[in-house]
């Protein structure tokens, strides 16, 4: 007889025991810091897995798998933004009481949400300044800007569904290739008009890329009511970055189509 139970199956003890609050007492509003961010983590990973799978299914040309899969990612995206409510109940007095703890810690060092922006298309201005070269996490990253962008596999799948992308985003694996491009947004005009199909990936795409820039402005919001705008934990600059990455979508023909119509 198996001795699998709830908790063996999902390490509970070894997920409960990695919350350490470092500061003295502890403060009390470290733990919510900790868990929130913990969390955020998990999320992250639980996306780029569903990214893969998405990219996968793009190339296969399995149209319906990669709705389902964007679909879940918008869903989990919402819960990204939704837990951001839950770290504003803690005020700057009772951040303050255990920022110092933090010393050069900085979400800038996440490298899950850095290799998730690769992922979805960010090329050229990727910020690996804060992980450390060599790092498994840096190389994660960097191998991931080796490989094509969800935006290039979306653009694989139309051509096999009989759309006529251009050749020069085909050939690029790397999907180096970013900004609008006019000749992209004929294809997905008439795509728009005549396969209904295609169409719902499309939308699914912007509810996406909605998704994502709602999550950027409620982490502005709320880094500026924790810390106003003084220099972020670790040397980063704070709100002001953040501020830099606000309205500049993933996907910028999916925007700029609308104006053909």
């Amino acid at each position: 007889m198996s001795n699998l139970t709830y908790g063996t199956y999902l390490k509970v003890p070894e997920l409960l025991s990695l919350q350490q609050p470092l500061s003295d007492g502890p403060e009390h509003d470290e733990m919510l810091f900790i868990v929130i961010h913990q969390t955020y983590e998990l999320w992250f990973k639980q996306m780029l897995h569903e990214l893969h799978a998405t990219q996968d299914s793009l190339e296969n040309g399995d149209l319906w798998r990669s709705l389902a899969l964007l679909g879940r990612i918008r869903t989990i995206m919402k819960t990204l933004v939704s837990q951001v409510d839950i770290l504003e109940t803690m005020t700057p007095l009772q951040f303050n009481s255990f920022r110092a703890r933090l010393e050069s810690s900085s979400g800038f060092q996440s490298s899950q949400f850095r290799e998730f922006e690769v992922v979805l298309g960010r090329r050229g201005d990727v910020p690996l300044g804060h992980l450390a070269a060599g790092s498994p996490e840096r190389a994660r990253v960097e191998q991931a800007l080796e490989r094509r962008s969800l935006w290039g596999s979306v653009l694989v799948c139309l051509s096999k569904l009989g759309h006529h992308v251009p050749a020069r985003h085909l050939n690029d694996t790397t999907s180096r290739l970013v900004g609008a491009d006019p000749e992209v947004q004929q294809v997905l005009a008439d795509a728009y008009r005549n396969d209904n199909q295609v169409s719902l990936l499309l939308e699914r795409l912007v509810d996406l890329d909605e998704g994502v820039q709602e999550w950027r402005y409620r982490h502005v919001k709320m880094v500026e009511r924790t810390i106003g705008n003084k220099t972020g934990s670790g040397g980063s600059s704070g709100a002001q970055y953040l501020v830099s990455t606000l309205f500049h979508p993933l996907f910028p023909d999916l925007w700029a189509v609308r104006n053909s119509f």
